[in-house]
């Protein structure tokens, strides 16, 4: 490790070691350090699902709600594959990094993602202290909607042929009305999304930032993107404050002033360096942590 490396991540490991409380802020780039594919770019879609680069549909073209209607067989087979996928993976071991930190921290934590795979959730941070922006992939809700209700989703009863991208045989139905359901995220002109369960998790968020009033915040954001700048906002917003400090990881991160300080690292590595970094004190307050939970 470089010298320059090696004093980010020293600074990084004190700013933890000394915060009073821990926002995680995160994109896709905590997720594919997982194995999980990168649906953002063309490549990546398109090595994943084949029949979508024969027709030349983008990420942003094939998450819309219009699919729903017009090629249901097709938008459940992406959607139920995905489910498939996120359900079979284990989260990397940078989540359990995080958590370690958040059961440490005397004023509690708060995790803020863009994705929609619940791998947070798989990898034991509290549903209280969770906010999904863009909604989660194991929830259902009406394609109409009929109603603000959503409901959790059981695991795709429907076969998928990956080759044609279709599924075959009975698709979810919402139990109100019977309409065709469809996975509770927010998709690309979206006006249908039912967004009651983001809402509840927004206020709860909102609620803990204004208790931390005098407190030392630090913000982990990792792997959030610049073409969907909603994760990056809520890091640099909150990094405004005079007690806030924003630590934003990821390969193409870039200093920010003194309220922001980069790590030019993938997450997982960068997570594992910090937690080497930690002084003995911080990590006995870890052990004591997890003991508690």
């Amino acid at each position: 490790m470089s010298s320059g490396l090696n004093r980010v991540v020293g600074r990084v490991a004190e700013l933890v070691a000394r915060a009073d409380a821990l926002l995680v802020t995160a994109g896709a780039g905590m997720s594919v350090d997982s194995g999980l594919p990168d649906f953002r770019s063309a490549q990546g879609l398109w090595r994943a699902y084949p029949p979508l680069a024969k027709l030349g549909l983008s990420f942003e073209q094939m998450a819309q709600p219009r699919w729903f209607a017009s090629k249901p067989d097709m938008a459940w087979a992406w959607y139920g594959h995905r489910q498939q996928l996120y359900r079979q993976t284990t989260p990397h071991a940078g989540h359990a990094i995080l958590l370690a930190w958040a059961q440490a921290m005397p004023a509690a934590s708060f995790v803020v993602t863009s994705n929609v795979d619940a791998q947070f959730r798989a990898a034991g941070f509290s549903e209280r202290s969770l906010f999904e922006v863009h909604g989660n992939v194991h929830r259902y809700q009406c394609t109409t909607p009929c109603a603000e209700r959503v409901w959790d989703a059981e695991a795709p009863a429907f076969a998928i042929d990956l080759a044609t991208l279709t599924a075959s045989g009975e698709l979810p139905r919402c139990p109100d009305c019977g309409a065709l359901a469809r996975p509770n995220v927010l998709m690309f002109n979206d006006w249908a999304w039912v967004d009651v369960v983001a809402r509840e998790q927004e206020r709860r968020l909102d609620a803990w930032l204004a208790s931390l009033s005098g407190r030392r915040i630090v913000v982990i954001e990792c792997g959030a993107g610049t073409a969907l700048p909603t994760i990056r906002r809520i890091g640099e917003q909150l990094a405004e404050r005079t007690l806030a400090t924003l630590v934003r990881i990821n390969p193409a991160a870039e200093e920010a002033g003194e309220s922001v300080v980069a790590l030019q690292l993938p997450a997982l590595q960068a997570l594992s360096l910090i937690d080497e970094a930690l002084p003995k004190e911080f990590r006995q307050r870890c052990i004591n942590g997890k003991s508690r939970t």
